[in-house]
């Protein structure tokens, strides 16, 4: 459980004052609490391990008298009553977050717990896809917000992020919009209303050039007989209670192919937005998508499973035409059995284990003169942390760079035509990481950057290499 509810705990057992809604000057502190580096890993690691563990309904009704009123009424049923439903998200919203929502009854009340989970993943995917920026103050697109406005709430409480969030039902955006007002982020929310012919990426309509991220939870259904036939062949009744009014349910293609128009859009704004993310109901529909990905030449996708409970689950899927990878974990999140080429290629990899040598100082500084050696752009290697970030223009380990680079040096005047290293643009850059544990020592690789895959490949044999080479050296 997080910090608050720890609080509120001791509110319950009568160790502190009771528990009241922030007010203006509080929620100004605890925005400019974001910008404190210091705060961030505390922060980050609160809001991590927030729901590791399910939401204890008894701790609950203790903290919380509106919760506590309809628990006890009705925690036979809790989750087939909308009004029990509507309280949770509020409850949790108010004890961790300090937020607080109003919603109307005939529109869907999001779960917390699955769009925190959401949040924390497009937090890791834009961190580990830099290279030396994380938790960096970012601005995001929530593609049909709904009443709740959830995601840019939590994305303000949780991060130094800004919102556009975006709608195309009237009675939705006047519920976000009050949302928005209640916890006094006008200035860092900004609701737009849309149609259904409009572009679901406004950048240009809004005279915006780039974003950091969008997000999306799109209708699951293609039409309501559609709906109607998906809960007809449940073996059980839903999980939770649905309020969801038809415009966020239904829509044409369902929700591949709603996603399917933010591609179409992604393949002409390209990387003016960072990465395209978005939510699905369904695995199938991940399939399917992931295939669209490839048919339209996009290497660069992430996926992950987002687990709401024991037994309700959503995937997530994320595509970039730019060139920064995110780390393994990140981008390959799913660990139940999906079909064959769903996952993303490898980004990482363990090149040697082996005992601990005598001097791991001199094994890791002769393991880093030797990567040195490499015609890179750049080469940093960190002698404390064992580590170094590398960029290269080309696969310039293997022996067909060093053969066409020798002919270019042949032919070229080198004084006139060689362009400064840093100029060059890095098709392949790499991190490496020594890691030494009681009895033996690790190194690990992982593709930081580029859309080759067969040069992180071919990259992996080259330190393999060297450490056969200082294995024979030593011999």
């Amino acid at each position: 459980m997080g910090e608050k509810r720890k609080t509120e705990r001791q509110v319950a057992d009568g160790s502190s004052a009771p528990y009241k809604q922030p007010d203006t000057e509080k929620q100004m502190a605890n925005e400019a609490n974001l910008n404190f580096s210091e705060d961030d890993a505390a922060r980050d690691r609160r809001f991590a391990g927030l729901y590791a563990e399910p939401p204890n309904f008894n701790e609950l009704a203790l903290l919380d008298p509106d919760f506590d009123e309809v628990w006890n009424k009705h925690n036979a049923n809790f989750f087939n009553n909308p009004k029990c439903v509507m309280q949770l998200t509020k409850t949790l919203l108010k004890l961790d977050f300090d937020l607080q929502i109003e919603l109307p009854d005939d529109r869907l009340c999001p779960p917390v717990t699955n769009r925190h989970n959401y949040l924390l993943w497009l937090k890791c995917l834009l961190d580990t896809s830099s290279y030396d920026n994380p938790g960096r103050k970012a601005v995001g697109l929530d593609i049909g917000t709904g009443a709740s406005c959830i995601y840019p709430l939590l994305g303000c409480t949780e991060r130094p992020w800004s919102f556009i969030a975006t709608d195309i039902d009237e009675r939705s955006l006047e519920y976000a919009r009050k949302n928005v007002a209640l916890n006094h982020l006008q200035h860092r929310i900004n609701v737009v209303q849309r149609k259904p012919e409009d572009s679901v990426i406004p950048l240009d309509d809004l005279g915006i050039a780039t974003i950091d991220f969008t997000m999306n939870n799109p209708p699951f259904y293609k039409s309501e007989e559609d709906m109607a036939n998906s809960a007809a062949q449940k073996s059980r009744p839903p999980l939770s209670a649905c309020t969801g009014a038809k415009v966020e349910m239904v829509t044409d293609g369902g929700e591949v192919g709603f996603v399917d128009r933010i591609l179409r859009e992604s393949l002409v704004l390209r990387e003016r937005v960072q990465w395209y993310t978005a939510m699905f109901g369904f695995l199938t529909s991940l399939v399917d998508f992931v295939k669209k990905l490839r048919d339209n030449d996009i290497d660069n996708y992430a996926v992950t499973e987002l687990v709401q409970g024991s037994k309700t689950r959503r995937w997530a899927i994320a595509w970039s035409f730019g060139t920064m990878r995110p780390a393994q974990d990140v981008a390959r999140g799913i660990n139940t059995a999906v079909p064959k080429g769903i996952l993303p290629d490898s980004t990482e990899a363990e090149i040697v284990i082996m005992p601990l040598p005598k001097n791991i100082g001199n094994f890791a500084e002769s393991f880093s003169d030797a990567v040195a050696k490499l015609e890179l752009i750049s080469w940093d290697w960190n002698r404390v942390r064992l580590e170094g970030i590398g960029r290269a223009v080309d696969k310039v380990w293997g022996r067909a760079w060093r053969r066409r680079r020798k002919r270019e040096m042949e032919v070229e005047n080198k004084q006139e035509n060689q362009v400064s290293r840093e100029e060059e643009a890095c098709a392949f850059a790499f991190k490496l990481f020594i890691r030494v544990e009681k009895e033996q020592v690790l190194v690990k690789c992982r593709w930081v950057e580029g859309h080759d895959a067969t040069a992180f490949e071919s990259f992996q044999g080259f330190l393999r290499s060297i450490r056969r080479s200082l294995l024979d050296s030593k011999t």
